[in-house]
């Protein structure tokens, strides 16, 4: 009310001033209107609290004034001229909840973040292709990358600099000496971004011709660089961490069954025998873990997620027929049983996309976990020594909560037998415990899912109808007039689908059109294929979604497998095996151009690989 009163005044006196004093005088009234706006407006608040997104969610009781990632949010930072600190992470990622307790709880963190950041948080299944983007960056300028990952951008949208998880000391140090950094010197920042901004393998002027001589030159290439790489003595890669690999094991998997080599053979099923024996299998419940932190598949880091225990279940039915191994099959029907179990929405019949590595109290493991006493009090003096011999309780145990389950020692086939009481008894107990679930349903995971019940439903019938739930789930609820939706949480459509999504709901849906036989269904798979062809591939390559409002476009020849496998090449395969002329040739010329971009590191294009393998058969 006083600078009002005071412009009031001054207003009265401009009457009769030259032109040069007016114009002055006309600068001093839009300063003193417009400098009680900007010391009023009002501070950032919190929006994630009840988010469709269990993730984004569960910072909504954050002191940190989080946003969504959106066009609007990158506006307001170009509008304050304020860094962007996104910190990207998902449901079932420990570190994440950690970084929460720890840093994202502490008021004095909270304070420096709202005053001086825009401060955003992303669900990276929501957010693919931005998540992609800011893995590879953190990897190209720390040389490591993972979750939490928390980068910041400039408000033009080049990223500045990328940390992973943080003790609360350590990462107050680091947003208060960039603040004052960029107090000091936001064009130099701003300068040296758009110096270091990435870009995407361009394509080829010309594609290559695809025969079977390049094709067979890449598939022994890939082998050879598998075997060098691989851990002979218990499977996998020879690597500190084990992870499933699926994507890679996949394609390998068909390479063997078309050109059979006694190593790469050797090889498969070694590792697919300790995965399943070892720690990354529940024993109890069923499904995998993500991966194990050792390298003897010993001791799992407990989330579970949706799209590794599909393309595992997928695998191990596959691999029982390939490498003549009928209890592969048996894993593979446990998998997908524990899906149906565990992460199925009773609503819509689709999958949620996966359960916490903490229990309901916090506690890491502590569904999986159980103690001596607890198995004494549930189990016969027999089968507590039975497990004790099969599940080494002789050794001390990795955790305070107790043993998980696996065969650290083989057991006899009678004692197989034995144990299935044992498990049966852990399972009601199991079934009681607290775990938190991510229950979004997403296209692109319950593509995944898809592919494994429709070639699953081929050999045993009680899963068709399980099949045409997802079927139906993506036809009749995330294909919607304007395209494919990502999923849906909490009854709510999320927004359009990345590539990804598109990718593997295609080709969950050609599964299923080979399983039905329905022109209707061929038919449906292939606008979704037109469609992602249209929205996210050029001249330029592929990108991973229309845009990821950073400031450059990101388009690639092909993109690399992860712990999902390729979209391009998914894309690819599931247009070539089109009835529609038109797409098969899209597929054929893309796969031409992705050729000459094939160089190191084959191993991360496995699928692109096999795809180049099976259509020169």
């Amino acid at each position: 009310m006083r600078t009002q009163s005071s412009g009031t005044r001054l207003h009265k006196k401009l009457i009769g001033w030259s032109s040069r004093q007016r114009l002055l005088g006309w600068l001093l009234v839009a300063y003193l209107f417009a400098l009680p706006l900007t010391v009023m407006a009002a501070p950032l608040a919190n929006r994630l609290a009840h988010n469709p997104s269990p993730y984004l969610a569960l910072h909504g009781a954050d002191p940190v004034a989080w946003q969504e990632w959106s066009p609007a949010t990158v506006a307001l930072a170009r509008q304050q001229n304020k860094l962007l600190f996104v910190s990207i992470g998902y449901f079932s990622c420990h570190w994440c909840h950690v970084m929460q307790q720890e840093s994202y709880s502490d008021p004095r963190i909270a304070e420096i973040l709202n005053r001086d950041f825009i401060p955003v948080k992303v669900d990276r299944e929501l957010n693919a292709a931005l998540d992609a983007e800011m893995i590879e960056f953190s990897r190209r300028s720390r040389g490591v990358a993972g979750w939490p990952l928390n980068v910041f951008i400039t408000p033009e949208g080049y990223p500045l600099y990328a940390t992973l998880y943080s003790k609360p000391d350590q990462f107050l140090s680091l947003i208060t000496q960039l603040s004052e950094r960029w107090q000091a010197g936001s064009r130099e920042l701003k300068a040296a971004a758009r110096k270091t901004a990435g870009s995407g393998k361009p394509v080829a002027s010309a594609p290559v011709k695809l025969s079977p001589d390049i094709a067979a030159t890449w598939r022994k290439r890939l082998v050879e660089e598998t075997l060098a790489m691989a851990d002979p003595l218990r499977g996998g890669l020879d690597q500190a961490r084990k992870f499933p690999i699926a994507p890679q094991l996949t394609s390998l998997l068909q390479i063997q069954e078309h050109h059979p080599d006694e190593r790469l053979a050797a090889w498969l099923t070694l590792t697919l025998d300790r995965m399943m024996k070892g720690g990354l299998r529940d024993h109890v419940g069923g499904g995998f873990f993500r991966y194990t932190v050792d390298p003897d598949w010993h001791t799992p880091h407990y989330e579970k997620m949706l799209y590794d225990n599909a393309q595992l279940a997928l695998l191990y039915l596959r691999a029982a027929r390939v490498l003549g191994k009928p209890q592969y099959r048996e894993i593979a029907f446990e998998t997908l049983d524990f899906m149906l179990a565990e992460m199925r929405d009773a609503e819509t019949g689709a999958f949620i996309a996966s359960t916490s590595a903490v229990d309901g109290e916090g506690r890491e493991g502590g569904v999986y976990l159980w103690s001596r006493e607890q198995l004494r009090q549930m189990l016969s003096p027999g089968q507590f020594a039975l497990v004790s011999r099969v599940w080494g309780l002789e050794a001390a145990a990795e955790s305070d909560l107790g043993y998980l389950p696996q065969q650290m020692h083989e057991p006899t086939a009678a004692e197989l037998t034995q144990l299935e009481p044992v498990y049966r008894k852990l399972r009601e107990v199991w079934r009681q415990r607290h775990l938190p679930k991510d229950d979004k349903l997403l296209a692109g995971l319950n593509g995944l899912a898809l592919k494994a019940l429709s070639e699953a439903a081929a050999e045993d019938p009680r899963y068709r109808r399980s099949a045409d739930e997802v079927k139906n789930f993506l036809a009749r609820q995330l294909w919607q007039k304007d395209g494919l939706r990502q999923g849906m949480g909490k009854g709510k459509l999320f927004g359009t689908a990345e590539l990804e999504g598109y990718a593997y709901a295609a080709a969950g849906l050609r599964y299923y059109a080979r399983l039905s036989g329905k022109a209707a269904d061929h038919a449906l798979v292939d606008k979704l294929a037109r469609e992602a062809w249209r929205r996210f591939h050029s001249a330029r390559g592929f990108r991973l979604a229309g845009t990821t409002l950073l400031a450059s476009e990101n388009w690639q020849a092909s993109i690399v497998d992860g712990a999902i496998p390729s979209p391009s090449a998914e894309l690819i395969t599931a247009s070539q095996a089109s009835r529609d002329e038109a797409l098969r040739r899209k597929g054929s010329e893309a796969l031409g151009f992705t050729i000459p971009s094939i160089g190191r590191d084959l191993f991360l294009q496995a699928s692109l690989v096999a795809t180049m393998d099976a259509t020169a058969r």
